[in-house]
């Protein structure tokens, strides 16, 4: 285009009355990858087992968004509030928001999202995070009242669930495909196995965003992931080891940042097989772990230790525990289970996620001194959540922050669509139950903490640490915001 040309666009641009000086500063291209996780199963809808997560959530909004401190905020619902016993929330929505194929976002919009999630038929995994919403209404277009089975004071912290984005009224046979939604970004091409490219949306409600287009490109194997953002074919990597932390820190070219979350990973012990349906195994192969040294070993030091609560450090209802190696009580507990000889372990990983061979490897040695003979099978990545995880009786398992109440409910609860593995406590269950039913503070906090206790003497699942996610990103990005990836305000992004 020549100089001239530019000038006279520019000047009819000024006439249509846009703004100018936003569509100026929207260029350039932002890459990033995903796992390709669900393999053949990824898809658009945010409520599918099989969402690609960093696709839909540049694409959709919720009604509450964690803010840059973690705590509810305004999203496509501007406020809420509750009546006396919390089992009644209003919460009005933002006006004159428009989704991508241009229809204006309304209560309808919102009812409909949330009765797929609700819908019992669907089969969503995010069912458990607001399944306690008994009715949905809309007295008006820009009100949406949720009336609860239970009193419940955190319900905007479920709101804030990464996967309740809002779509458009009746689009649920076909947003798997569309992903339309009213976020930053719109879906231009989807291909879940190559490259998904997105186009910004220079109607986004809180300004047109930093970049032209972002392209969302599958790669399975953790190590290539690496490779493809040192060689500049993505931008960004949110699985940066400590190891390779070293790599990208002596190069001007690349960019860290350390963000302390409620991430974790760690080893899944499936309760309904032997041994592990036995409580004293279950207890045994977690006190064979030194939790501290895998903190050393697989992140270099840069994670939280975890008694294997799924609770992340810095929630209100963290339970403050303590969780030493004890070689000499997991053999005899093991003894007590008529392991007197020990056991015999196959724990199956996937480079999809480095830092699982890493964690596999440091467990195996440390286990091997209780008898616990763990054989490591590396399995692909490709496919790993839809063949391996759930399946095998044993695997490596990750979970992304949730609030405490969610994270149990999800991980847990006997009846929950994603109890990993496959945990049946039915005092648990009743306990999980009061602590939503609980209005003083104090004493559902303390119900939190009998909770994760509770799962200390019984659970099946070794959560060693809470990791801080080493963010790796080009020199050329910028506004990246230094907060969890729910939190990120992805329109903010630029790129040199």
């Amino acid at each position: 285009m020549s100089k001239a040309i530019g000038v006279v666009a520019i000047a009819a641009i000024s006439t249509l009355g846009l703004n100018t000086h936003l569509l100026a500063e929207t260029s350039g291209t932002f890459r990033q990858a995903h796992e390709l996780g669900f393999g053949d199963a990824s898809s658009l809808d945010p409520i599918a087992k099989g969402r690609v997560f960093q696709i839909t959530e540049k694409i959709m909004n919720r009604l509450v968004r964690p803010g840059l401190d973690g705590s509810p905020s305004a999203d496509l619902a501007t406020e809420w509030t509750s009546n006396e016993d919390a089992t009644v929330w209003t919460l009005k929505l933002r006006e004159g928001v428009r989704f991508h194929d241009g229809s204006e976002f309304d209560s309808a919009d919102a009812l409909y999202s949330l009765g797929r999630v609700l819908d019992p038929e669907s089969d969503s995994p995010a069912r458990s995070a607001v399944k306690m919403i008994e009715k949905a209404e809309a007295p008006d277009a820009t009100t949406l009242v949720l009336t609860l089975n239970t009193p419940f004071a955190d319900m905007p912290l479920q709101l804030m669930d990464y996967r309740l984005r809002m779509i458009p009224e009746g689009s649920g046979d076909s947003i798997a495909s569309t992903g339309i939604g009213t976020g930053p970004f719109k879906v231009e091409k989807f291909d879940a196995q190559g490259t998904t490219v997105l186009a910004a949306n220079m109607d986004y409600y809180e300004g047109a965003p930093g970049v032209e287009k972002m392209e969302v490109i599958g790669i399975a194997d953790g190590q290539a992931r690496l490779q493809a953002l040192l060689g500049g074919q993505i931008d960004m990597e949110r699985g940066i080891t400590a190891q390779q932390r070293v790599m990208l820190d002596s190069s001007d070219k690349f960019n860290i940042q350390a963000i302390p979350t409620g991430n974790w990973r760690g080893l899944v012990f499936r309760t309904d097989v032997k041994p592990f349906d036995d409580v004293k195994v279950r207890k045994a192969v977690r006190l064979a772990a030194d939790r501290q040294a895998l903190v050393d070993l697989v992140t270099g030091g840069g994670a939280v230790v975890a008694c294997d609560t799924p609770v992340e450090p810095n929630d209100q209802y963290r339970a403050a525990m303590t969780c030493e190696q004890d070689i000499a009580q997991a053999k005899a507990l093991l003894a007590e289970a008529g392991y007197p000889d020990g056991i015999d372990v196959d724990v199956h990983v996937a480079t999809l996620e480095p830092t699982w061979p890493i964690l596999a490897e440091a467990y195996q040695q440390q286990a091997a001194q209780a008898g616990i003979r763990v054989n490591i099978k590396q399995v692909p990545s490709d496919g790993f959540w839809s063949e391996v995880w759930m399946k095998k009786d044993v695997s490596a398992t990750r979970w992304n922050e949730r609030p405490a109440d969610q994270a149990l409910h999800e991980i847990y609860l006997s009846t929950a669509k994603w109890n990993e593995s496959y945990y049946n406590d039915p005092a648990f269950d009743e306990l999980l139950a009061s602590a939503r039913r609980e209005l003083d503070f104090e004493k559902r906090k303390a119900i939190y903490i009998q909770l994760q206790e509770h799962l200390w003497e019984t659970a099946g699942t070794l959560i060693p640490y809470h990791v801080t996610k080493l963010v790796g990103t080009t020199a050329r990005v910028g506004n990246l915001d230094e907060v969890k990836n729910d939190a990120v305000r992805w329109h903010k992004i630029t790129v040199k």
